[in-house]
């Protein structure tokens, strides 16, 4: 059973265009590396990380198209992300992207999020709660998700919850019986006040499932994106706000980061190496 976790979380900068699939998981790779060095075990990516892709979209893609192309890059962006957490000994939560479904009703699409696991595991992960961006048929028009799935591994029990879903009582309340040790948040946020609700929920939810929740999101915005235009971010592990992890709840955290497709100057974006999670002690407190 692992008693203590680092972890790397990033912020990713979406503003630096990539010429493909091939260079967007080189880039991937180049953080992988570094979290490997680091000792991290686990890599966590934000929500519609793929939506850098759209610096490659075919000329004279519509919004209502963005959806279904980017679905149509994923699998073979997640093939060749697979042998990179086996590679690195690094488990990889590669942010969320478009997925193709069929379901009852017909074709559609989800907002999944992929952990890979160093064994080989490829766990999805859908969104359950949407924006309203996600659900207009004149733009991007998602379908929700219906499960969570907890993952175990290494002696450790494993969630993600999707942006908005950590802002959903209903579902930490689903959660709450299975004593996760930490709970994983890709998230995208286009304002402070977007970062804000959902960073401050995980925090609540680390306090609720005696969990701890690290949480990352977008900075930047993807040349040629149509939806959003900026992203407000950063990066966090918050515990449950007990005397003998600290008192405040609060383990790591990088603030919030603005920018927009103009931030070259950003970097890569805010990478955080969140260093020796006290899994155990929050064990005992259970």
């Amino acid at each position: 059973m692992t008693d203590t976790l680092t972890i790397a979380l990033w912020a990713t900068n979406l503003s630096v265009p990539v010429n493909g699939l091939a260079g967007w998981a080189a880039r991937v790779e180049a953080k992988m590396a570094e979290a490997a060095e680091a000792g991290a075990k686990i890599l966590i990516m934000p929500e519609f990380a793929s939506e850098q892709w759209l610096s490659f979209k075919p000329e004279g893609l519509k919004p209502t198209e963005e959806i279904g192309w980017m679905a149509d890059q994923a699998p073979d962006a997640v093939a060749l992300l697979n042998p990179l957490p086996e590679k690195y000994g690094v488990a990889l939560l590669a942010g969320s992207m478009p997925w193709r479904v069929d379901g009852r009703s017909g074709d559609g699409f989800r907002n999944r999020a992929w952990l890979l696991l160093p064994d080989g595991r490829a766990v999805p992960q859908d969104k359950m709660a949407l924006t309203p961006g996600e659900q207009d048929p004149d733009s991007w028009s998602l379908a929700t998700g219906d499960e969570i799935h907890i993952v175990e591994w290494e002696g450790m029990r494993l969630a993600t919850l999707i942006c908005l879903d950590v802002e959903m009582p209903a579902l930490s309340s689903l959660l709450a019986p299975q004593n996760i040790d930490l709970l994983m948040v890709p998230s995208m946020t286009y304002s402070l006040s977007g970062y804000s609700r959902v960073f401050g929920c995980a925090k609540a939810r680390a306090v609720e499932l005696m969990s701890a929740v690290a949480a990352t999101g977008c900075v930047g915005a993807a040349p040629g994106t149509t939806q959003n235009d900026q992203n407000v971010s950063g990066c966090a592990v918050y515990l449950p706000c007990e005397t003998e992890l600290g008192f405040t709840g609060v383990h790591s955290t990088v603030g919030p980061v603005e920018g927009d497709e103009s931030d070259g100057n950003l970097g890569d974006g805010p990478f955080l190496i969140a260093r020796d999670i006290p899994l155990d002690i929050i064990r005992q407190k259970l």
